[in-house]
């Protein structure tokens, strides 16, 4: 007999796609939640997952079970409160948000939403927003979307809502401000902050140490916004999306740094008929460019 834990097991290895993250989410060992897998496979009668050295990702049945497993893991949460007190009316909307969207950006997304909800708001790392979503305690998730060559959004509705590059971002007063473009290796002597919420932080920091460029760092921080002011009082320099920019900083491309992202909105399409209209007017409204930081068009 499937149980819940089973579901919660194969939903949380469906959105991190490590045995190692899921079980961590989980607090279990590998064992427990390798085992747990092992025995909803036995009981649907069919291989869920496809393992290898680097990758864990559903198979085709896995994907055809995702929708299931969001449905029961729903109804058991449902179960769960039934027979409680009525709930009041506020949220009707839980809204997940990866900590590195713009402010200005998420103004936007929150002033549209809010004419039609109540928003509760919930910050967190893209796998942490997953497993809130899988696990319906969040409605929408405002996160990364994933490359469809690397799994795409199995099981889930996706609304795009803008895709930009990362960028170094340096004082107006910089010596560099001016460059169209410098390579990696003329930042060697450069003072870097680091950003802690960046989704990219490891990529990154291959890549420079691949050139050669081992920085010293004046801050590491996870604010944005305090790394962002820093920069542009010209305490050192640091990479971010571009829509992060800030009055007093200027983008200035590195040559083969070519990292973008893209953000959207994630939830399961059973929820979807509850806001589409909100949906469709913030999809709309970035669709008419309001996808870079308003301080940074503005900047000479």
């Amino acid at each position: 007999m499937i149980k819940r834990n089973h579901i919660r097991q194969f939903l949380a290895l469906a959105d991190a796609g490590s045995f190692v993250a899921a079980a961590a989410r989980l607090h279990v060992t590998q064992p427990t939640l390798s085992t747990g897998i092992a025995e909803l496979e036995r009981l649907v009668g069919a291989q869920l997952f496809l393992r290898d050295r680097r990758h864990i990702r559903l198979t085709e049945v896995g994907g055809a079970f995702l929708p299931i497993a969001r449905d029961l893991e729903r109804g058991f949460r449902a179960a769960d409160n039934f027979g409680r007190s009525a709930a009041v009316a506020w949220p009707s909307l839980r809204l997940g948000v990866i900590r590195s969207i713009a402010s200005h950006q998420l103004h936007t997304i929150v002033e549209a939403l809010g004419r039609e909800h109540g928003i509760e708001m919930i910050e967190g790392t893209d796998y942490e927003l997953r497993t809130a979503l899988a696990s319906g305690r969040i409605h929408l998730a405002l996160t990364l979307l994933r490359d469809s060559e690397s799994g795409g959004e199995s099981g889930l509705a996706v609304h795009p809502l803008w895709e930009e590059p990362y960028t170094m971002l340096v004082a107006q007063s910089h010596p560099l401000a001016g460059r169209a473009s410098v390579a990696p290796e003329e930042l060697a002597g450069e003072i870097m902050i680091a950003r802690r919420s960046c989704e990219i932080l490891e990529e990154t920091s291959r890549f420079f140490t691949g050139a050669g460029v081992r920085p010293r760092f004046a801050l590491r921080s996870p604010s944005d916004e305090r790394c962002l002011a820093m920069v542009a009082a010209g305490l050192g320099i640091t990479t971010a999306p571009a829509s992060l920019a800030v009055a007093g900083t200027v983008p200035l491309a590195v040559e083969g740094y070519d990292f973008r992202r893209r953000i959207g909105f994630l939830h399961d399409p059973s929820w979807g008929e509850a806001a589409r209209d909100a949906l469709a007017q913030v999809a709309s409204l970035f669709a008419d460019g309001l996808t870079l930081g308003t301080c940074a068009r503005r900047a000479p």
